[in-house]
């Protein structure tokens, strides 16, 4: 092999899409900073061709969780830069983007670990993946599949600590039965854990504002004063 010769890989461009995963989610505003922090929210993947087929999920059903590899071409906002203000960092603070999660990067793909709950194989549509815990809104492309395993996944002694480990603020929710019984039952869960998660940037103190975002078909409107959010409307 010369020293110094160059190789390139021919013949592969941007990675296919796969699947998509429909959630519960229908705006940015709402969604799990992070996959898993809301165990209970529901969602399910379905295969596009040519990968709508049984073999290409063969085995997978034996994972208890899977990542997930996919597109942040459905929120909109700043184009991809070099550095970001992450919210968990009350916005004011700027790092290089390749240091956070932020969806506005030059790849645009974003990367989840779910639950993975069952897989069917046996439906109309070809193989489909029921997941919870998701932070991606409704019709998201993914590009990829792999099985979560703990021997290689899990680095016990890893540490990041400019994401603040364990320092998830959430909040107590009130949620008034007549409507969360709006709610779709097998959605209620997994909402009040989003509601937990206190939705807002932490720059934003003003009790008095009403937020909003969509989940399962309905628009939840809440507000939030010393550490107690209250839903107080649920349209749709």
């Amino acid at each position: 092999m010369a020293c110094g010769r160059r190789f390139r890989v021919r013949g592969l461009g941007s990675p296919p899409v796969i699947a998509r995963i429909h959630t519960p989610f229908t705006e940015p505003f709402g969604i799990p900073r992070q996959s898993g922090l809301a165990p209970d929210v529901p969602g399910t993947i379905q295969f596009g061709p040519p990968y709508r087929d049984p073999a290409y999920v063969r085995g997978l059903e034996e994972a208890s969780h899977i990542w997930l590899i996919w597109r942040f071409d459905l929120s909109k906002g700043a184009a991809p830069s070099a550095t970001v203000r992450p919210p968990l960092m009350g916005g004011n603070q700027r790092i290089g983007v390749f240091a956070s999660r932020s969806p506005f990067r030059p790849s645009r793909l974003g990367l989840s670990c779910v639950r993975l709950d069952k897989v069917v194989t046996d439906g109309p549509s070809g193989p489909v993946l029921h997941v919870s815990g998701v932070d991606m809104m409704d019709g998201t492309r993914i590009v990829d599949i792999k099985p979560y395993v703990p021997y290689a996944d899990c680095k016990e002694s890893a540490r990041y600590p400019l994401s603040h480990d364990g320092d998830v603020q959430r909040v107590q929710v009130v949620f008034p039965e007549p409507l969360l019984m709006r709610i779709p039952s097998e959605l209620r869960a997994g909402l009040v854990q989003v509601l937990a998660l206190d939705p807002r940037p932490r720059y934003q103190h003003d009790p008095m504002r009403v937020y909003g975002f969509g989940f399962g078909g309905m628009d939840v409107r809440f507000r939030v004063a010393d550490g107690v959010l209250t839903v107080c409307e649920v349209v749709g």
